[in-house]
């Protein structure tokens, strides 16, 4: 609620809001508050808000809790200071680009996490526990025993216990990729792949000069019988799976196709990458490959979907110890190690928990985007309410290049299904990101501008002349 008084000329309001007990930290309240008295209207740019010990006396809470919500209503640009003449409402933030990302897969904002003040505590334990020398110097690639720790805790729930000496940490899952498969082929090796699939695996491949080929897939994912019959023709070093909420299609293989696939790695003596960005966001995802067939299996599970790709940390679980210093031999020739301070940053909110609290705050604003995408797109939407894009199936009076380019015009960036195919296009789709808009509000916008263009016929659209 909110009023207004005149003082020396100036709107001063005393406006109040209401807090519960039971709905998070209290100066996110405060601050949530402030946002929706914004949005119906009941606070206004240019308004002049209470004094900080005043609001603090009226709500019975400490000063500290009304300054962090000051603070935290600044960085979301809704609060301006003017010296000594106090703390208003800002003016609206103007936003210098038209351009509304969709085509980055990044994990979306966490919801009721306050994520500043978590890097800030969790950079001060850092500093506190760690010799700051060894924060700025040469590391052992692989990792420290105590980052192994964390990597192994944080792939438990996929395996249970592990040894965290077949855990090895890395500067990111493409950068994995990239040395595992310098360790595991050798030139002109074939890799297999389903036909469409993460387009970083190709541009590796095709950097170190491994070719890929591809294997028909179905609603399930990969199709074993036509992988068996691969492996035999093409004599294939490697096969990739991205199993989970697959990128981009955000196909689950089911527990039935993991088994059968991992039996025919074992016949056909082929190893299998499985790289596994998504399981920890899926709902009762199925156990992963690498426990159908772990001598087989090279397993990647990284942060940057679950948490923020700025860590730059992926876990690698690599049973045989040979393989492991191939593996690092490989990985030493273009990247020597992960920066030690995001990797004690890593381990460090692993281990007190704050990793899990971040993980559901992005878990669950990626399935409030589902939801907001389900409704908007509605007809279209093939989603399965968790992970972080939707594959969208177009009409057929659009392409998926020809649609990308008007969207482009619209000011709206996807992914077209070209994108990620190891071969011919066969798909007609496109890839909506649920994460790369911070705003939620500027993300519905985007979906509501792919919906009026999925209406919309090609021919109807009119070029600008200018």
């Amino acid at each position: 609620m909110s009023q207004l008084k005149n003082i020396q000329g100036e709107n001063f309001s005393t406006w109040l809001p209401r807090l519960a007990g039971n709905k998070g930290p209290r100066f996110l309240q405060i601050a949530d508050a402030l946002q929706a008295a914004l949005a119906d209207g009941s606070l206004k740019p240019g308004d002049r808000l209470p004094p900080q010990r005043q609001l603090a006396a009226q709500l019975d809470v400490d000063l500290t809790t009304i300054t962090r919500a000051y603070d935290e209503a600044r960085r979301r640009h809704l609060l301006e200071g003017r010296g000594a003449r106090g703390t208003y409402v800002a003016a609206p933030k103007v936003e210098l680009t038209s351009i509304l990302d969709l085509s980055m897969n990044t994990p979306p904002p966490p919801a009721g996490v306050d994520f500043d003040d978590m890097l800030k505590q969790g950079l001060s334990q850092v500093m506190m526990r760690a010799d700051n020398e060894l924060l700025m110097t040469y590391h052992v690639a692989g990792g420290s025993a105590s980052d192994r720790q964390a990597g192994a805790t944080w792939l438990a729930p996929m395996f249970g216990p592990l040894d965290p000496r077949q855990v090895l940490v890395c500067p990111g899952a493409q950068a994995a990729i990239a040395a595992l498969i310098l360790a595991l082929t050798v030139p002109g090796d074939v890799i297999l792949a389903e036909p469409i699939t993460y387009p970083g695996l190709r541009a590796a491949a095709t950097q170190f000069g491994r070719r890929i080929i591809a294997v028909d897939a179905d609603r399930h994912g990969m199709v074993p019988e036509l992988l068996e019959q691969a492996c035999r023709q093409h004599k294939s070093a490697l096969v990739y799976l991205n199993p989970t909420l697959q990128n981009p299609t955000a196909i689950t293989m089911p527990e039935r196709r993991r088994k059968a696939l991992a039996s025919i790695a074992k016949r056909c003596k082929v190893r299998i990458l499985e790289d596994d960005p998504y399981w920890r966001l899926a709902d009762t995802p199925p156990p992963p490959v690498a426990t159908f067939a772990p001598d087989q299996v090279v397993y990647i599970g990284t942060l940057s979907k679950c948490l923020t790709p700025g860590l730059r940390v992926a876990y690698v679980l690599i049973r045989d110890p040979h393989e492991r210093e191939r593996f690092l031999v490989a990985l030493r020739s273009f990247s020597l190690m992960v920066a030690p301070l995001t990797a004690a940053l890593a381990t460090q909110w692993i281990l007190d928990g704050s990793a899990e609290r971040l993980m559901e705050g992005v878990r669950k604003e990626a399935r409030l985007r589902h939801r907001m995408a389900r409704d908007i797109l509605a007809g279209r939407y093939s989603g399965l309410g968790d992970g972080l894009h939707v594959w969208l199936e177009l009409p057929a009076y659009w392409n998926c290049s020809q649609f990308a380019h008007a969207a482009d015009s619209e000011g709206i960036a996807v992914t077209p299904a070209q994108a990620f195919a190891t071969g011919s296009v066969s798909a007609n789709a496109i890839r909506i990101s649920l994460g790369s808009i911070k705003d939620r509000g500027r993300f519905q916008a985007g979906l509501h501008r792919l919906s009026r263009l999925l209406a919309r016929r090609p021919g109807s659209l009119n070029a600008a002349v200018v």
